[in-house]
């Protein structure tokens, strides 16, 4: 297990989330070729800022991805990174004269991984001073 954590100079981390992302007006307009090219962006993205995806789908309305980053990034310059760059390389491929904007500006995060939160907080609650 401890070979999982990703060590900097100045931390040890094993940070991981899954973000959602749904096209502008919720519109089904992935095919699994667009998806193919959203998911090679996605990953274009994550080896030019140093994180990983481990798992990508989704469907015609939304995409899903799993990542693993490191502490000096945040959720939000990712969610950024991915949906900017995908975007431009969607629109570029798919040309549309009413699409001026391919995600929603809004996105779903949440953590993974790790011990259940009952079970960190009987931890730090067991912890006596010396």
């Amino acid at each position: 297990m401890a070979s999982s954590y990703r060590r900097g100079r100045h931390s040890v981390s094993d940070l991981k989330a899954h973000l959602v992302f749904v096209p502008k007006y919720r519109r089904n307009i992935f095919t699994a070729e667009s998806l193919d090219l959203i998911r090679s962006a996605f990953d274009g993205v994550a080896d030019k800022m140093g994180f990983q995806v481990l798992e990508f789908g989704g469907e015609a309305d939304h995409v899903h991805v799993l990542l693993e980053y490191p502490p000096k990034l945040s959720i939000s310059q990712l969610a950024n990174h991915l949906k900017g760059v995908s975007s431009r390389l969607y629109r570029k491929q798919y040309p549309s004269p009413h699409a001026d904007h391919l995600w929603s500006p809004s996105y779903f995060a949440v953590s993974v991984g790790g011990a259940p939160l009952e079970i960190i907080k009987q931890y730090i609650n067991s912890q006596k001073p010396s």
